[in-house]
């Protein structure tokens, strides 16, 4: 996708070009939240909303992009994309030629608002140039660079890997990375506002230090946190989501987040979290409430509170873009 608005912008070499003939290649991505309250920079997990992607050589010599779906006028313009950068700068830095693509992209993932479409598309340009390049790189080291690009590793492993991830860098390009497989059924709304917010801006208003409460209370819940999706306890998630690292600095920028929080505990709402940096805001919804039921409650109160958004029902996919068919059949 082209640059960001919540990423530095990225060199776009592609004039570059190469006598082999990579394979096409389709990848499926899932979008992400991360940070998950109190898991900071830490966890994240992956929901079922998509990036899609088809990639064969160029018969033009040139890139070409056909982008359907949501923001599809913005995942279509060459200029910075964003999959094609990442593409071109992992061969180059490689020592590999550049192979100009033709891409087919479907977008599900709401762009700039907190639900990794940047890690999506830059996974899908490591994987590529993997593909193409025929890098033998495994999970960490693909994780690991894009996590260096993103500058964490949690979005980046939970797009990967599916599921919910635990991540930290091991490495300049390597990540260390643990899969849970949430126990039980996981429902999620994720609410998006209109506006995005830049990973940058969300980053300003945090303060240097912290106090020994907070980064004590922020270790308990989070620990708190991983042992309700292990066990499979929901009942948990209200108290387990509690933050004082980002979410209190971050809500002015966020208003769904001290909106929504009031429904945490009630109306077959289970906790509530800022998605990513925000501004999307990620709910969990009990799984023995209809989910429509829990929407109708969510976008009333949202709009109690003078306040708009949209409101996309999912839940947590244990499929990450390692599983996409065929990279399973070349890799």
């Amino acid at each position: 996708m082209p640059k960001h608005p919540n990423k530095s912008k990225q060199r776009n070499p592609t004039k570059r070009t190469t006598a082999a003939t990579p394979t096409p290649l389709e990848l499926v991505l899932p979008a992400t939240s991360a940070n998950l309250g109190p898991a900071f920079d830490a966890a994240a997990l992956a929901f079922g909303l998509h990036l899609k992607i088809h990639a064969h050589r160029a018969t033009s010599n040139v890139f070409s992009i056909v982008a359907t779906g949501r923001d599809a006028e913005i995942c279509g313009q060459i200029q910075d994309h964003l999959i094609i950068s990442t593409y071109c700068e992992v061969l180059q830095a490689e020592g590999k030629e550049v192979t100009p693509l033709a891409l087919r992209i479907r977008n599900e993932i709401p762009i700039g608002k907190g639900c990794g479409s940047s890690a999506a598309a830059r996974l899908a340009g490591i994987a590529l140039a993997v593909h193409c390049g025929g890098l033998e790189w495994n999970d960490s080291r693909i994780v690991g660079e894009a996590a260096r690009r993103e500058h964490h590793p949690d979005n980046a492993s939970a797009c990967w890997m599916g599921g919910l991830t635990v991540a930290r860098m091991s490495a300049e390009a390597e990540a260390q990375i643990a899969c849970v497989e949430p126990k039980g059924r996981w429902p999620l709304l994720v609410v998006v506002p209109k506006e995005s917010l830049s990973t940058e801006e969300a980053r300003r208003v945090l303060p240097a230090q912290y106090s020994r409460a907070d980064a004590v209370a922020n270790l308990q819940n989070s620990m708190l946190l991983l042992a309700s999706f292990v066990k499979g306890r929901p009942d948990l998630l209200a108290t387990a989501l509690e933050d004082r690292i980002h979410q209190p600095y971050r809500a002015p920028l966020c208003p769904l987040l001290p909106c929504l929080e009031k429904l945490a505990g009630s109306r077959g709402i289970l906790g509530v979290a800022l998605s990513g940096a925000g501004p999307s805001v990620l709910v969990f919804v009990d799984p023995r409430v209809p989910p429509k039921q829990a929407a109708v409650s969510v976008s009333a109160h949202v709009q109690r509170h003078g306040l708009t958004a949209e409101l996309l029902p999912t839940s947590i996919t244990l499929k990450g873009g390692r599983h996409s068919p065929s990279w399973l059949r070349r890799h």
